[in-house]
């Protein structure tokens, strides 16, 4: 009995344990300057390709990439490729959610 309840504690715990995981990426992706720079870039534009960033920040292509890449694992920044380009752009959905949270907190 005591081994049941210990098991059915730890499975309760996970799911809380994966949101938190998932709330501390999300948190990294956008508390980096460069990156706020970013998103702030693809609000204004609306889509634009890494060599637009990283032309239009002043940025290394490789720096512009990683930045991206953390930005796309969080979920605020969405890809789709044409041709040999790749488009970024934000994903409303992962804004709408973040500024939930952010009033929540307020």
């Amino acid at each position: 009995m005591i081994v049941s309840s210990h098991i059915q504690t730890e499975a309760t715990l996970l799911p809380d344990a994966l949101a938190i995981k998932k709330s501390a990426i999300i948190i990294r992706a956008v508390n980096h300057k460069l990156r706020q720079q970013i998103l702030k870039l693809l609000l204004e534009k609306d889509r634009l390709t890494v060599t637009e960033i990283f032309t239009q920040l002043f940025l290394e292509q490789s720096v512009a990439s990683q930045h991206l890449a953390v930005l796309r694992r969080a979920g605020f920044v969405k890809t789709k490729r044409e041709g040999k380009l790749i488009w970024y752009s934000i994903n409303p959905e992962r804004l709408e959610q973040v500024q939930k949270v952010i009033e929540v907190l307020l």
